[in-house]
């Protein structure tokens, strides 16, 4: 700028102050476009002006505009490098930018020119959540605290950082009391609700969620988190509204419900993708810093990933073990990866036995653990997770693998553009659905699900009389979990329990309320409560296997299929009855029964499911003879024959390595059966 016009600009007539003054008040008041417009009017006279560059930077933030946040907040720090606020606000912006490390560097500088600075050591504690440094965000969240005794978000971010840490009665005294101080938290009730659930204080968890609803319906995740711990009580009044009303919100881009929340409601595939597209948006989205940027490997062998928060004694971990343990060394080098708690269990070191290299990530944050993705050169990482409740999605959301795959582990897709594939079979996905998966599918020749064939059964079968069972009855059983019962298939259970005499519902037990809430359903369906009986879980897996034996037949659930359950009970011997819908969750059930040669038992729609229940109840010659096929092809079938589910999982693994060889881009495709007998 010439010297002439610096002269001229300083000799206009502009009180900069007071320009300033009713900037900030134009600014509060919420009219953030006019507020800008203020801003870069004296901007344009004084340029480096702080406090207009600073909050014209807020003013981007405001508007999720994080990336022009920081560039103007940068702005505002070279004219004021040690101003603490501006640190701070720089801070939330890369916060949002899920840049939580940086975010970190900026709020510690913060701290460190203003010791005494509430709102940037709570804004610290926030960030140490998101990079799992639990302990260390309680212990900001506390000093927070004791700078500021009336910091509700100071209480709300410890109740988050102690239900981390599974202290849940000290989560709930500190969500108390931010809801004392701030009577209208609604983030605070529903993370109340929460932790009421996972101390078993249900009514008033239920009271808590409904109280969020009624300060804030729109809060994201609560309908859906709300209707998740009504359907796990087997609570259903309202059902139809309560869906209704989540995928309203979910067509109208409203994050009203994790996509997990959906599987077991009647919502359908559109609605999954749409959900899940949301949640990845807000959650996990891609970054925009790559840690795989083309690199070529050259390994002897391909170099697999499996990661997990389930390595432990879970239904994952029991179908996968086979599989890890029959991986042909010659071509692959299998890693597992672990960021769930070491239950110390006998399947979890079986798992170890079985990879190559087992490394515990749990402490890692995701840009740690994938940043070690990438120094392992794996090149393909396959997500066990997807987005049930212990996801890291953030990790592949960096991009550490040329190759990333969803399996087994979620029923749906995760709308997520950084996962290449998802694992699948013609049934699961037929051609004529996949198009509500964000996920190229790959169909595999029989069914998707892996399978340990060396699971043990224990000889020992109870009487009927030791499991509380009539000795002569038919016997229905369902050992899904409560949550996946809906009022529809349940209303179907009670009218075969009425068309077929003296026989009786086997069910795994839930909670109590679940249970009290099933016994009233079916009163009210004029079924006497006596044919209800709930199995207790038993500790041991393999006598949970042969309880099966005592059963006539399985009844599937119908949104949220029985998956491993399924398995279990096929593999016991025990004929299963499901009905398959539009969706991935509601087809698993089919996909096995095709691939244990009983295709039979496969339905679409409840009329037909329940005819077909009600004719193998009265014809036990029929049943039988169904059960002496699937007895006898147990170990004929493709559903438990592991080696063979191994080679075929192996042929899709080496077409996507080729593909990427090549310089192809992900496409579905699908997988030839494989003749072991010539390799």
């Amino acid at each position: 700028m010439q010297a002439s016009q610096r002269a001229a600009e300083s000799s206009l007539d502009l009180d900069a102050d007071a320009a300033l003054a009713e900037a900030v008040r134009v600014h509060q008041a919420g009219q953030l476009e006019e507020a800008e417009r203020r801003y870069r009017n004296i901007l344009d006279h004084y340029p480096r002006q702080f406090d207009c560059l600073h909050l014209s930077g807020v003013v981007h933030y405001q508007r999720e505009e994080y990336d022009e946040a920081i560039r103007k907040i940068d702005n505002a720090l070279e004219v004021n490098p040690n101003a603490a606020v501006a640190h701070n606000s720089r801070g939330a912006a890369l916060k949002e930018l899920k840049r939580y490390d940086a975010a970190l560097v900026s709020y510690e500088r913060a701290i460190e020119l203003k010791p005494g600075y509430a709102d940037a050591i709570n804004n610290r504690a926030v960030v140490l959540h998101a990079l799992k440094r639990f302990v260390e965000a309680q212990a900001a969240c506390e000093q927070a605290i004791a700078l500021k005794p009336d910091f509700a978000e100071a209480f709300y971010n410890c109740g988050n950082a102690f239900g981390a840490l599974k202290r849940f009665n000290e989560a709930l005294a500190n969500y108390d009391r931010a809801i004392a101080l701030k009577p209208d938290y609604a983030e605070a009730f529903k993370c109340r609700g929460a932790m009421l659930a996972e101390l078993k204080r249900f009514p008033e968890a239920l009271a808590s969620y409904d109280r969020a609803v009624a300060l804030k319906p729109d809060l994201r995740y609560l309908r859906g988190e709300r209707l998740h711990l009504k359907m796990n009580l087997c609570d259903w009044t309202d059902f139809d509204g309560d869906c209704s009303r989540i995928g309203s919100a979910i067509a109208s881009r409203v994050a009203s419900a994790t996509p997990f929340q959906l599987l077991a409601t009647p919502l359908g595939p559109d609605d999954q993708l749409r959900c899940a597209r949301l949640l990845v948006a807000e959650e996990f989205p891609a970054s925009p810093r790559q840690l795989w940027c083309g690199e070529r490997y050259d390994h002897d062998r391909i170099r697999i990933a499996y990661l997990s928060a389930d390595f432990r004694e879970h239904p994952v971990s029991y179908l996968i073990a086979g599989l890890f343990e029959r991986h042909d060394r010659r071509k692959f080098e299998i890693f597992g990866i672990s960021f769930g708690a070491d239950d110390a269990g006998e399947t979890r070191a079986r798992l170890k036995r079985g990879v190559d290299h087992f490394i515990d990530v749990d402490r890692h944050s995701d840009l740690q653990a994938a940043i070690l993705l990438r120094e392992l050169e794996i090149d393909i990482a396959i997500d066990l997770m997807g987005l049930t409740g212990n996801t890291r999605l953030g990790i592949f959301a960096q991009r550490p693998s040329p190759i990333q795959v969803s399996y087994l582990g979620y029923a749906g897709t995760t709308g997520a553009t950084y996962i290449d594939y998802i694992i699948a079979d013609s049934f699961l996905i037929p051609d004529d659905q996949q198009h509500h998966f964000q996920e190229k599918v790959v169909q595999l020749p029989d069914s998707f699900q892996a399978n340990d064939a060396g699971r043990p059964i224990a000889r020992h079968v109870p009487s009927r009389l030791e499991a509380g069972l009539p000795e002569r009855s038919f016997v229905f059983c369902c050992f899904n979990n409560m949550a996946k019962i809906t009022p529809d298939v349940f209303a179907v259970w009670m009218r075969l329990l009425r068309e077929v005499e003296g026989s009786v519902l086997w069910l795994a037990a839930g909670e109590s309320f679940a249970i009290g809430n099933l016994v009233r359903e079916a009163i009210s369906r004029g079924v006497s409560p006596d044919r209800l009986i709930f199995a207790p879980k038993v500790m041991r897996q393999e006598d949970h296997l042969s309880r099966h034996r005592l059963a006539d037949l399985f009844l599937d659930t119908r949104y949220f299929n029985a998956h491993s359950t399924a398995s279990d009970a096929l593999w016991a011997g025990l004929p299963v009855l499901t009905c398959s819908g539009a969706t991935y969750a509601s087809r698993v059930a089919g996909s096995l029964l095709n691939a244990v040669g009983l295709p039979e038992l496969v339905t679409f729609s409840l009329t037909d499911y329940e005819a077909l229940a009600l004719t193998l109840a009265r014809d036990p010659a029929l049943l039988g003879s169904i059960r002496r096929r699937l007895a006898g092809n147990r170990d004929s079938c493709p559903l438990f024959d592991t080696g063979r589910f191994a080679r075929d999982l192996e042929a899709a693994y080496t077409t996507m390595w080729q593909r990427h060889r090549r310089g192809d881009q992900p496409e579905g495709f699908v997988v030839a059966p494989i003749d072991l007998a010539t390799g």
